[in-house]
């Protein structure tokens, strides 16, 4: 194993030992190898026996992964402790692969304060975090594995703790500590967000602390491609996938085995019993979620006309042509009106109208409109009910514009 001896004045070494020899007796040996004052060997006998001291060895090639080693020493350990990580302000850490690489100008101990500071790697794979240097350098992000586990874990353990228990005065306070930038979507070795942890435990009041703090809402873990939502719809919480709806999570998003949080919890009331007293509230939980995302997929719009029909029963859905001109959509019967349907079915087509032209009174004592329609050369009239009220009320503005003067049959009469 390697010692990094503390900077000198005079000289920096390296030794190494083949084994762990007693304190004193390697004190010894190096102490007539060397020219290190008794203090400089105190501060020696310090970091051998500290427990939490981060230790390099660097090798002076650029870019070989670092890799920091516990070392394990029989030594009766200080009462008095102290908390060590890398440090080095000029390292420039790039990614290649799996390995994480530096460029290392300097090699030093740095003796921590405290964190102050959290982020997670891109991909949500890993944590970093801002280090207060004791020394008075200017605080620098280091990799979580070259911080000692116990300084990472007093720092993060509050905020797990308070998401676990769905704890929002807990998460709320830990958000609003002054000079601590705290990631809010921190992640733990899954990949998983405090988000995705309150969201399975059904806490709408710690959803909203985070969505309000920034949390990503539509995060995926590393450990299934789950979202908050799919944590949501998977533990049957419909309160909070109708809040993370409203935050604007995506019902779309695909776990890794293809299924989004509507067909996650579909397959969950699949399987669940029917006719079961212990089960019933599962049941009607679960198709309150289904609800709440059926309709966050299938907003109101107007449909102009039904193209075509597949399946049966449940799995009955229409063709639509939407009028706002949308890509056509297959669509479950259920969410299309039933008026449209009926029709659909009665085999009647559908046409765009221009405007109308005409009224007059049918033989059943109702009002008839005569229809100009853009693809169709000659109007036709057409029972109020067919026709579209926008165009009915713009007619009647005009007529009122006109002296009440329109057209009734091909000929001009005063509607009173």
């Amino acid at each position: 194993m390697a010692f990094l001896i503390p900077k000198s004045p005079i000289l920096k070494i390296t030794l190494t030992v083949d084994h762990a020899y007693a304190t004193s007796h390697f004190l010894l040996q190096l102490s007539k190898l060397t020219s290190l004052s008794p203090h400089s060997l105190s501060n020696m006998e310090t970091l051998l026996l500290n427990q939490t001291l981060c230790r390099l060895d660097l090798s002076p090639k650029p870019k070989r992964p670092l890799c920091i080693a516990p070392q394990i020493f029989h030594f009766k350990p200080n009462k008095s402790f102290a908390l060590f990580a890398v440090q080095n302000q000029e390292r420039d850490f790039q990614e290649t692969g799996n390995t994480l690489q530096a460029d290392v100008s300097d090699e030093s101990f740095g003796e921590v304060s405290k964190i102050i500071g959290s982020r997670a790697v891109p991909g949500g794979k890993a944590m970093e975090y801002l280090i207060e240097w004791k020394d008075g350098h200017a605080p620098s992000w280091v990799p979580q594995d070259f911080i000692a586990k116990d300084v990472v874990a007093e720092y993060e353990t509050p905020w797990w703790t308070a998401a676990k228990k769905a704890d929002d005065k807990g998460l709320a306070e830990l958000l609003a500590v002054e000079d601590d930038w705290r990631d809010v979507d921190a992640v733990d070795p899954d990949g998983r967000t405090a988000l995705l942890f309150v969201s399975g435990l059904g806490s709408e009041p710690c959803v909203k602390v985070l969505a309000d703090a920034g949390a990503d809402i539509n995060h995926r873990d590393n450990a299934g491609g789950l979202t908050a939502l799919h944590m949501a719809a998977g533990y049957i919480k419909p309160g909070v996938a109708k809040l993370l709806l409203d935050f604007g999570a995506d019902p779309e998003i695909e776990d890794d085995r293809g299924l989004t949080p509507l067909a996650l919890a579909k397959e969950i009331l699949k399987v669940t019993p029917k006719g079961n007293p212990m089960q019933f509230a599962r049941r009607l939980g679960l198709e309150s979620v289904i609800k709440t995302l059926e309709e966050s997929i299938f907003e109101y719009a107007e449909v102009e006309e039904i193209m075509e029909k597949r399946g049966k029963g449940e799995n009955l859905e229409y063709l639509v042509k939407w009028k706002d001109g949308g890509d056509n959509e297959w669509v479950k019967a259920k969410f299309v009106a039933e008026d449209l349907v009926a029709d659909f079915e009665a085999g009647l087509e559908y046409a765009v109208a221009e405007g109308v032209v005409g009224k007059r009174m049918g033989d059943d004592g109702k009002n008839e409109y005569l229809v100009k329609w853009i693809d169709m050369e000659q109007p036709t009239w057409e029972p109020e009910e067919n026709v579209d009220p926008e165009l009915i009320k713009e007619f009647d503005d005009a007529s009122q514009g006109n002296g009440g003067v329109v057209k009734n049959s091909g000929e001009s009469s005063d509607v009173s």
